[in-house]
């Protein structure tokens, strides 16, 4: 089937339906809940799977309305938070085994909708819209990615110097606390060389915001919201990472003859093309052309064809990196693959 743009009210059905289940499901509880639990769990893979659809790109050009669906997705994330943790933790109607499938239905769509869109919102030029992406990650305490995924990740990507690039063979479990700390450390440097000690550090709003959310909190619900909220976030960051992890996994840069690395391309980043978890991830899994072209609107990211690609859609792939032995063996074959046919117009390196 010949592959078709998506509409923007594709990615605004996808990614917004599900928060809306989950509100609902927090006030009623009962069959809502499963629905939302499910529709992040299970149902995206479903339909990719069921409906082998590729989407394809729209035109290179502006699309005022897709920076709006961004900002409803963040105030949206940033308002449901606090109502989360009060339906988890605090005096509500639910039963346990209720909010255990709340937290965890919260937290699917915290991680692959609230962080894609997040992410897109950095990357604006617009301040209010990059202080609505720091301001997310702050809120699932992990601001510091509003700064290493622009200044270090976009910079060093594919090379050892980027510490959210996974080496091949390397497990999520070893990957996940060299990539918090790295871009903590490496984030917080790049900033105070940029700023060379004019300003405040944005690393103090992060903290600061941080600070704020688990203070509110706690008086949301007490020492029960203080770690709902924290097990939410970790939730979020742990997708996040596992992101990173699978879309980077084993590909490098090579050094050219002047031992320089060569540039980002397409061919340092796994892509897929499913369509419906593309449309609720606004294109996230279209990684390659967002590396190549940071400021591209997430309608308009190409799927390139001489870019590596995985055979699971992004979430499912999370989820076979969550099992070391099981990822390795099913990684395997598509990385030496992709190794031995990589386009040849760059160098290869192959001391990994």
């Amino acid at each position: 089937m010949q592959a078709r743009p998506l509409p923007l009210a594709a990615f605004a059905a996808a990614a917004l339906s599900p928060l809306a289940l989950i509100a609902v499901a927090a006030a009623a509880g009962g069959l809502w809940l499963w629905a939302a639990f499910l529709y992040m769990a299970v149902l995206t893979v479903l339909l990719d799977q069921l409906i082998p659809l590729t989407a394809g790109q729209t035109d290179d050009t502006e699309f005022p309305a897709a920076n709006t669906l961004l900002v409803a997705v963040g105030l949206g994330a940033l308002i449901f938070l606090p109502l989360a943790t009060w339906a988890i933790a605090g005096p509500s109607a639910l039963s346990p085994g209720e909010r255990i499938l709340l937290f965890f239905a919260t937290g699917f769509w915290l991680g692959q909708v609230g962080h894609p869109a997040a992410h897109e919102l950095i990357h604006r030029s617009h301040r209010w819209q990059f202080r609505l992406g720091a301001a997310y990650y702050s809120a699932i305490l992990f601001g510091q990615h509003a700064s290493a995924h622009r200044l270090v990740h976009h910079r060093h990507v594919a090379s050892r110097a980027d510490p959210n690039t996974a080496r091949a063979g390397e497990s999520f479990y070893r990957f996940a606390p060299r990539a918090w700390i790295g871009s903590f450390r490496d984030g917080a440097r790049a900033e105070t060389a940029l700023r060379a000690g004019r300003g405040l550090h944005p690393y103090a709003l992060y903290l600061g915001l941080s600070a704020a959310v688990l203070i509110l909190a706690t008086l949301i619900a007490g020492l029960p919201g203080l770690l709902a909220w924290t097990g939410l976030a970790l939730h979020a960051q742990s997708q996040i990472l596992l992101s990173d992890y699978v879309q980077h996994y084993g590909l490098t840069r090579a050094h050219r003859p002047d031992g320089k690395l060569e540039a980002v391309g397409p061919a340092h980043s796994w892509n897929t093309a499913h369509w419906f978890t593309s449309a609720m991830m606004l294109n996230a899994p279209r990684h390659s052309d967002h590396h190549v072209h940071p400021s591209r609107p997430f309608p308009a990211l190409h799927l390139p064809d001489d870019a590596p690609r995985l055979p699971w859609p992004l979430p499912l792939a999370c989820a076979l990196a969550l099992s070391p032995r099981t990822w390795r063996r099913a990684i395997a074959p598509h990385l030496a693959r992709w190794r031995n046919t990589r386009p040849t117009d760059t160098p290869r390196d192959t001391s990994a």
